[in-house]
């Protein structure tokens, strides 16, 4: 995979730690916490879709014989 999507599954897996360790407390989120979960799971889904673009656009690439 490129650099660029190195970088996205990294901060995608840090997202996903943090979620897991908001969950797994014992306590009840707080209205704040519960907006940060809500922040973070959005920011992997568009991080996802990204993840998607380049991996697609990759493949057109290579298929076109365009590829670097």
């Amino acid at each position: 995979m490129t650099i660029p999507a190195n970088a996205i599954r990294e901060e995608v897996w840090e997202l996903i730690d943090d979620q897991i360790e908001a969950f797994g407390r014992r306590s009840r989120l707080t209205p704040s916490e519960l907006s940060e979960c809500h922040y973070r799971a959005e920011r992997i889904k568009r991080l996802g879709q990204e993840l998607d673009r380049i991996g697609s656009t990759a493949i057109l690439e290579k298929r076109l014989g365009t590829a670097a």
